[in-house]
């Protein structure tokens, strides 16, 4: 998903250097939706791991 993100941050930033500006802005909100999206997920398998964890060695 970083991926995608990174892909779209390129792409944003092509579009922007060549004067594209309506499709940077929505390149730009998918870079950073899917970003967070990517964030959120990390923090959801941490927790995960850890709870697990914890039940395993207890």
């Amino acid at each position: 998903m970083l991926k995608l993100a990174l892909f779209f941050l390129i792409v944003s930033l092509v579009a922007g250097l060549f004067g594209f500006s309506g499709i940077s802005a929505v390149s730009a909100g998918m870079a950073k939706i899917l970003f967070f999206i990517a964030i959120l997920a990390f923090v959801v398998m941490v927790l995960i791991v850890l709870f697990s964890a914890r039940s395993l060695f207890n």
